[in-house]
């Protein structure tokens, strides 16, 4: 169907908070519009990853095209992309945004507009989209309405007639969402020339078909058998297959202007389509390419090895093939002395980071283990010369080092206003500052701190939604470098220095670290003939130790009676020889021990 009417076209996503009813609203719009008849229904239907499912969060965006039948009489082609929610899945957000015209702004009427809720709105009013507010969950007991319409038009800037009401899950006021879709969301505009500019929002890997590009038709037209180009690479390829989404993927005979669908070209390589590129035709390309989305930057990282050596080059492939699917994850090959040959990853977070690891072992069939997450710290060395510093292990001498700077940022924090002091003396122990608080309203706050981004990576949204009981809700931007006093912590097992569970730490945090990683590791190294010593070192000063005990054979067992000498003359004997064997003996460390201290990063 590509010669669809533009002015009945209407591209929109759904941004929302986590858990705010996005997946449920989607689910209600595919019944609706009788995209999906009910026999063939289940909850978060465009959710299709098992780790969605299960955790109840969407972690892809999730295009579908819906046709719906207006009360004016018109029945118009309606393209959805359901967006996540979390933090560390901004960037999913911004593709999203940057293939529509108009967004739902859900706000769940319990809880009332979040840290998230912000950010995605302020997201979707610089890309100049429609933002219809959408207040969700009103069904719920413990709904307040009134205070809603006032956060959003204090916090949003956007006017409290604007908002609709509606539940997802009971199915009210879904017909008056779609029909003011319809109504406030601009069709797609269209160009003066009739050339194709297509958007690649975002692609996945086909074993039998080769790539498939997720694409937003800006202009012109594109059918099979047509020769495209990739503006950014130049590789020029034959589409062998357009479709849509309905959910499923289904083969349609062309897409055109304001379209949303996607292209199988004969390109088998997952490096050769990059996210945010524009494909043009060969014979007629367009002169400049379409404005993309800003160039992600990894907050985090670790590395990822394979658990056996021979996995290496499965690792490798896999990696490519995951890297097309989402390109906030970014890698680099590396080796250590303790796990062998693997890769430096960047991942937007630790959930990101968490949900990647768990899709290389489900999807790809991987064993593999992640070393402790770190960021990127700048160190100025005495010469002027700055260096980034993304693994511990490349720490220059200290001798050598002026002063290394941390990455910080500016973190936005709401919760209920009894939740002040808790929330202050959490921020405090993560070395930050609070800068300001402002009343959102007569029961929330919303703090404004700047903290060190290696506190915030680790443990800090779980506690923060341990102090709030689950009401807290944060987000955060980038918010430059500051100098600050930091060392690396290393340990030492047998004296020899273990690369895996090298990190960087706040001089005044070390010890308390070492001693904690050491407790660690001494409960899963097995015991040996010989006293292990574990030591945490900071500049080849011990600052913490632990020892695996010793197996011991009772060599007096023999011994019936007679002199005491006779017993510590045989005592002597096997002292000896366990020093003479911790000599040319190697301690001997468990895989599990890697995969139980580098786990627990609390």
């Amino acid at each position: 169907m590509t010669d669809f009417p533009n002015h009945l076209i209407r591209n929109f996503s759904i941004i929302a908070h986590i858990d705010h009813g996005k997946s449920t609203l989607a689910d209600r719009f595919l019944l609706h519009t009788h995209t999906i008849d009910e026999r063939t229904f289940h909850d978060q239907v465009l959710d299709a990853m098992d780790l969605e499912q299960e955790r109840g969060i969407t972690i892809k965006c999730h295009p579908v095209r819906m046709s719906f039948p207006a009360d004016d009489g018109q029945t118009y082609q309606l393209n959805l992309i359901d967006t996540p929610g979390h933090v560390d899945f901004s960037y999913e957000v911004s593709r999203s945004l940057a293939a529509c015209e108009g967004a739902l702004l859900l706000v769940d009427a319990s809880q009332g507009v979040q840290a998230q809720t912000v950010a995605n709105a302020n997201l979707a009013m610089r890309q100049k989209l429609t933002v219809i507010p959408v207040i969700n969950k009103i069904d719920l007991p413990a709904a307040d309405i009134e205070t809603c319409l006032t956060q959003i038009e204090e916090l949003l800037a956007i006017p409290r007639e604007e908002a609709l009401l509606a539940s997802a899950k009971a199915g009210t006021g879904i017909h008056e969402l779609l029909e003011a879709v319809v109504a406030r969301v601009p069709p797609p505009t269209v160009s003066a020339d009739d050339v194709l500019r297509a958007l690649v929002f975002d692609s996945v890997f086909d074993v039998y078909r080769g790539v498939v590009a997720y694409v937003r038709l800006v202009s012109g037209s594109v059918r099979a058998g047509d020769k495209v180009r990739m503006f950014s690479t130049g590789l020029e390829s034959e589409v062998k297959e357009v479709g849509i989404f309905c959910p499923e993927m289904r083969v349609d005979e062309g897409l055109s202007t304001g379209q949303v669908g996607y292209l199988i070209t004969s390109i088998r390589e997952p490096l050769d389509v990059h996210i945010g590129d524009t494909i043009t035709l060969a014979r007629h390309p367009c002169e400049e390419p379409l404005p993309g989305f800003q160039k992600v930057h990894p907050m985090v990282f670790s590395g990822i090895y394979p658990i056996d050596t021979r996995d290496y080059e499965a690792l490798k492939f896999n990696i490519t093939k995951l890297q097309l699917n989402d390109s906030a994850f970014v890698s680099q090959p590396e080796s250590s002395v303790a796990l062998g040959a693997g890769f430096r990853c960047g991942f937007l977070g630790l959930l990101h980071m968490e949900i990647v690891q768990e899709r290389l072992r489900r999807e790809y069939d991987m064993d593999i283990i992640l070393t402790y997450p770190s960021v990127v710290y700048h160190v100025y060395m005495r010469d002027g010369s700055m260096r980034e510093l993304h693994n511990p292990i490349h720490m220059p001498d200290p001798t050598l080092i002026d002063h290394i700077e941390e990455p910080m940022i500016k973190v936005q924090v709401m919760a209920p206003t009894s939740y002040v002091g808790a929330l202050m003396n959490l921020i405090m122990e993560k070395r930050g500052v609070c800068q300001k608080t402002d009343t959102v309203d007569r029961l929330h706050i919303m703090m404004t701190a700047r903290m060190p981004l290696h506190e915030i990576v680790l443990d800090f949204y779980d506690k923060l939604k341990t102090v709030t009981r689950g009401y807290g809700s944060m987000d955060y931007e980038p918010d430059g470098y500051v100098s600050a006093p930091l060392v690396k912590l290393e340990l030492l097992v047998n004296g020899e220095g273990i690369d895996a569970f090298a990190s960087i730490v706040h001089v005044d945090r070390a010890p308390f670290r070492a001693r904690q990683l050491a407790k660690r590791l001494k409960d899963v190294i097995p015991p040996h003939l010989f006293k292990v010593a574990i030591q945490g070192a900071v500049g080849g000063k011990i600052v913490a130790r632990e020892d695996v005990r010793q197996l011991r054979k009772d060599v007096t067992s023999k011994c019936y009676g007679g002199d005491i000498s006779r017993k510590r003359k045989l005592l002597e004997k096997q002292k000896e020889g366990k020093a003479r064997m911790k000599e040319i003996g190697s301690v001997q460390i468990p895989q599990e021990a890697f995969v139980a201290v580098l786990k627990a990063t609390e």
